[in-house]
């Protein structure tokens, strides 16, 4: 019988064991439950041990009467664990294993380095030495509506502005804002800033320039050289050059053949000699890079719709090279007043070819203030003679003093009734 007791109790402390490793393998569980949960473990084993060793029929109520009293005396309290038996059995001391934890993770090193870490709150109130020294660079954005979103970033662009160059005008054209960004100041667009100063900009023109022109720091800046060369070989004089290149800001985009067939276009239909052609582009530089097609169209209209002859075409378009590239509409609607209305014959016009340059409704206003104070006389062979010149040119106050002999009250006061 002593045998088989230690036998139980040698199985005892081997099921001990395996729920003290158990318990080392469950740490998320608490102490208490884990003492219970072991308890019960044991009670159920030596029950079926004791059902093999003395057989079912001696597993009854004494059995488990048995049982509930050696658990009453068991206590895992101490250095040892004391068992008795009610049949004179000795004494037998059970040593509890030793609770071995696995290796994990060291938290309280964890927490101290992320607690050493310094704080990264957007609240945290800094001096105005430490924000002055922050460097809030914006990533520049892979694609946009606007150049604005880039002249941070682009050392060209910040140039162009301070240049005066309008980048809202130049980022509504195709393929422009592209263009600008995949240059370099120094290296692509300093040197024709230097150019179009040798030329004659000044530096108040440069900005306006570019605006208009941006496609000038793609050219070859030796084919620009060339072309002006050629203007100068044409007698224009370096004035001439710079105000041209300033009014038609395209003119050096034109090959030298280019300018060369345009110059010799207008000599050809208006008659001109070399003198007045020159002297036709100096007053219009964009004859030489607007389309031809208004051009000869106007003429001929003028010659054909308007009753002018060659020799009063040639002669008007020297006075006002506009009508040239004037809208047909207008052009008619003009002369049909002047001639049809005011009646004023084309030997005169001829004469006075600023009509055609001034606006219709500023025309029909002061001809009927004329009509109404009796003074709209047009024919230079009659008393009060009101020439076109004066009826178009002048001042208000001029006008109603000198040509209407009335006050600019009486004027605005006439007007008021239109």
């Amino acid at each position: 019988m002593f045998l088989v007791v230690c036998r139980i109790s040698r199985r005892c402390s081997l099921l001990n064991a395996s729920n003290y490793a158990h318990f080392s393998r469950g740490l998320w569980h608490s102490a208490a439950l884990t003492q219970r949960s072991q308890r019960k473990n044991e009670m159920v084993a030596l029950r079926r041990l004791l059902g093999h060793i003395y057989g079912t029929e001696r597993t009854t109520w004494s059995s488990v009467m048995l049982l509930r009293r050696h658990f009453t005396h068991l206590s895992t309290e101490g250095d040892a664990t004391v068992m008795f038996s009610e049949q004179n059995l000795p004494s037998i001391k059970l040593y509890p294993q030793e609770t071995k934890v696995l290796p994990g993770t060291d938290f309280n090193t964890l927490s101290e380095d992320l607690e050493g870490a310094p704080p990264l709150s957007p609240l945290e109130e800094i001096t105005e030495n430490e924000a002055a020294q922050i460097a809030a660079d914006l990533p520049i954005p892979p694609a946009s509506f606007t150049l604005q979103d880039y002249v941070d970033q682009s050392e060209t662009l910040k140039k162009l502005v301070l240049l005066g160059v309008d980048l809202s005008k130049l980022e509504k054209r195709p393929n422009v804002a592209n263009f600008l960004l995949r240059l370099d100041f120094e290296r692509d667009v300093s040197r024709f800033l230097l150019f179009l100063k040798d030329v004659g900009l000044e530096d108040s023109q440069l900005g306006a320039f570019l605006s208009k022109n941006p496609f000038i720091l793609s050219e070859d800046l030796e084919n620009l050289q060339k072309r002006v060369s050629y203007l100068r070989l044409k007698e224009f004089s370096k004035e001439a050059v710079a105000r041209m290149v300033a009014k038609a800001p395209y003119l050096l985009n034109f090959s030298i053949e280019r300018l060369d067939n345009r110059l010799g276009f207008f000599q050809r239909e208006l008659g001109l000699s070399t003198e007045k052609t020159r002297d036709l582009i100096i007053r219009l530089p964009r004859l030489l890079t607007g389309s031809l097609e208004p051009v000869r169209e106007n003429l001929k209209v003028c010659e054909i719709e308007l009753g002018f002859k060659k020799n009063e075409i040639q002669h008007i378009a020297i006075k006002v090279p506009k009508i040239l590239t004037a809208n047909k509409k207008k052009l008619m609607e003009t002369f049909d007043y002047v001639h049809n209305i005011m009646g004023i014959p084309h030997h005169l016009i001829v004469k006075f070819p600023q009509v055609f340059n001034t606006k219709l409704l500023k025309m029909k206003e002061r001809h009927l203030f004329l009509g109404f104070l009796g003074r709209a006389v047009y024919d230079p062979t009659k008393p009060n003679y009101v020439s076109l010149d004066k009826l178009t040119s002048t001042p208000n106050e001029i006008f109603c003093v000198e040509v209407a002999k009335a006050s600019v009250q009486d004027y605005e006061r006439f007007l008021k009734t239109l």
